[in-house]
C-alpha cells in the first residue's frame, strides 16, 4: 500500500467525520468515553484520536475535572477535532506516533484508543509505549473491529471496488478489519505485561438515514479515495453503485446494518 493510500488528508477527514462518523464510530465512542470516565482519571491520553469523536464525548463527561491529551499521526484529522472545542476546555491536541509517544513515564491515569491498533506497524511497541506512560495501577482501553464478514457493509465496499477494478482491486478496506482475532490480542497483551485483562464483544445495529451519504463517506472519506484515483476510477459512480448494493443488502433507508467490535480493558501492574 502506498503512502497516499494510507493517509487521511485533503477532504478525507471532513467526509470521514461527517458521513462515516455518525454511523460507524459514535456509538462505540460513547461507550469508550463512559468506561474511561468511570475510572475518574485526572490525566487521559487518547492515541489515534482521529477527528475527535471519542474526545468530544469524553470531554463532555469529564468536564474540566481532567486533562485530556488527544494525539494522532495525521495532523489534518486533528484539525477537524480541534474545531469541536473552545479555549475554555481542558483538551490539548498533539501530533504523535503511538509507537513513540512524546510523553514522560507515569504521566497518565488512562490511555484510550478507538480502532487504531490495526494501523500500527508494530503493535508491540504501541503496547509498550502505552504501558510506559501510564502510572502504576492505571488503565488502558481500546477497541478493534470484528472481521469483514461480521461487518458486512465492508464486504460490500470490497465487492464494489473489486467489480470496478477487476485486474487490480483496491485493498484498503481489509485493513481496518485485519485485527479481529481476540485470542491473538489477548496473547499480545499478556506478553506486554498488562494485568486484569478483560475482553468483550460488542454488537451494534446503527440506523442509516441515507446510504447515499454513507457510501459517499466510505468512498470520499477513507484512503480508498486514493486507490480509486490511482486506477482512474469515477468516485461518484462507485459511491452510487455502493449505495445501491447496501439497499439491496440492508433494505431501503432508514434501515439498520450490523456492526461487531471488540473492547479490551486492562491495567498496569
Amino acid at each position: 500500500m502506498s503512502d497516499s493510500t494510507a493517509a487521511f488528508v485533503g477532504d478525507i477527514p471532513k467526509n470521514y467525520d461527517g458521513k462515516m462518523g455518525p454511523v460507524l464510530f459514535d456509538h462505540m465512542a460513547r461507550m469508550m468515553a463512559q468506561r474511561a470516565a468511570a475510572k475518574a482519571p485526572g490525566d487521559v491520553l487518547e492515541i489515534a484520536a482521529g477527528t475527535g469523536i471519542v474526545t468530544h464525548h469524553l470531554a463532555a463527561m469529564l468536564g474540566n475535572d481532567a486533562r485530556i491529551v488527544a494525539t494522532d499521526l495525521n495532523e489534518p484529522m486533528l484539525n477537524i477535532a480541534r474545531d469541536k472545542f473552545d479555549e475554555t476546555q481542558t483538551v490539548a491536541f498533539q501530533s504523535a506516533d503511538a509507537q513513540e509517544l512524546p510523553f514522560d513515564d507515569d504521566s497518565f491515569d488512562v490511555v484510550i484508543c478507538q480502532f487504531g491498533h490495526m494501523f500500527f506497524p508494530e503493535r508491540s511497541r504501541a503496547y509498550d509505549e502505552a504501558r510506559r506512560v501510564l502510572r502504576p495501577g492505571s488503565h488502558y482501553l481500546f477497541t478493534t473491529w470484528g472481521s469483514n464478514a461480521e461487518n458486512p457493509y465492508s464486504e460490500l465496499v470490497i465487492e464494489t471496488l473489486a467489480d470496478a477494478f477487476m485486474s487490480d482491486p483496491p485493498g484498503f478496506m481489509k485493513v481496518p478489519f485485519s485485527l479481529s482475532d481476540a485470542r491473538l490480542i489477548l496473547e499480545e497483551l499478556a506478553q506486554a505485561g498488562f494485568v486484569e485483562v478483560d475482553h468483550e464483544v460488542t454488537d451494534h445495529n446503527p440506523t442509516v438515514a441515507s446510504y447515499d451519504e454513507f457510501a459517499h463517506g466510505l468512498i470520499f472519506g477513507s484512503p480508498a479515495f486514493f486507490e480509486i484515483n490511482e486506477r482512474g476510477g469515477d468516485h461518484a459512480d462507485i459511491a452510487r453503485d455502493l449505495a445501491d448494493r447496501m439497499r439491496a443488502r440492508f433494505g431501503y433507508e432508514p434501515s439498520t446494518m450490523p456492526l461487531k467490535a471488540h473492547f479490551f480493558a486492562m491495567a498496569t501492574p
